[in-house]
């Protein structure tokens, strides 16, 4: 009869602890530094976790800029093209879901989940590349609300992220005109890239 209790006992032990391991908590990487290349840019990013779900990103990269530029000695001619901008930023990340793709078996690893997040970007105006040598960017800040997704390719450190963004414009030049002017930034988010770890 003791056996009995015991092995019944053991059991349902065995059961917890195996029911409990299996319940593990999902969580954003410790420390990751991405290098992602797009269609619009090139950047160099680290993320460190502040929790199971948040992770502060700083940024530093060249954005894709389109301009249009009107010369009056030449009866208003126009030329359009597109520059490399430099951009710092920083942001708050909430991969919402990371525990929802783990608990159904998906990889979560590398912060492979959608996300929510708080952009603010800073354009200095320090230099173009591309375009004519007279083009200058204004100092401006972006505070751009986003929604993305990042996910590993092939469970490997190689990685994409898609996401959109719209928010404000503020312009740091002390040139009244500049300071009237309120303008709305769009932010296309399409980009791959690898994952040190």
């Amino acid at each position: 009869m003791f056996i009995k209790k015991l092995y019944i006992t053991a059991i349902a032990v065995f059961s917890l602890a195996t029911a409990t391991a299996q319940q593990t908590t999902a969580s954003v990487e410790k420390s990751l530094f991405n290098v992602q290349a797009g269609a619009i840019g090139i950047w160099a990013s680290h993320e460190a976790r502040l929790s199971n779900k948040w992770a502060l990103r700083t940024e530093i990269g060249l954005d894709l800029w389109s301009y249009e530029t009107y010369s009056y000695n030449t009866a208003g001619e126009t030329r359009k093209g597109s520059v490399l901008v430099p951009s710092i930023a920083i942001e708050p990340r909430w991969y919402y879901n990371i525990q929802k793709r783990a608990d159904k078996g998906r990889y979560s690893a590398n912060n492979s989940s959608n996300f929510l997040t708080l952009a603010i970007k800073y354009y200095p105006d320090l230099f173009v590349v591309g375009g004519p040598d007279n083009l200058k960017v204004r100092d401006q800040i972006c505070f751009i609300p986003k929604w993305g997704i990042r996910r590993a390719i092939a469970q490997s450190d190689f990685n994409y992220e898609l996401g959109i963004g719209v928010g404000p414009v503020l312009y740091l030049e002390k040139n009244s005109y500049y300071r009237s002017i309120s303008d709305v930034a769009l932010d296309l988010h399409p980009r791959i890239g690898y994952t040190f770890k």
